[in-house]
């Protein structure tokens, strides 16, 4: 099943300027984005959601979004399929 956004960050997928991660196939994956996923694995396996939430933060403010932009943009990871049960 397609989302519009990644299940692992929360980043809409049309977005992404790969078109989405990769599969171990090379396939294009339809559920995370390429800077989550590639080759059919996380790039971040071993976080936690809150080191995750943390580390999304940190980027979405080095690319210039102010703190409590990138802080509010990060509350619905731990919602996304792939911290379901985590």
């Amino acid at each position: 099943m397609a989302t519009s956004s990644c299940q692992s960050c929360g980043m809409p997928l049309g977005k992404d300027p790969q078109g989405g991660g990769t599969e171990a196939d090379g396939s294009l994956s339809t559920t995370y984005c390429s800077i989550c996923y590639a080759e059919g694995a996380f790039r971040h396996p071993d976080v936690t959601v809150t080191e995750f939430q943390q580390h999304c933060v940190e980027a979405l403010m080095r690319s210039g979004m102010p703190k409590i932009m990138a802080w509010l943009f990060t509350r619905g990871i731990p919602r996304l399929e792939r911290w379901k049960g985590v």
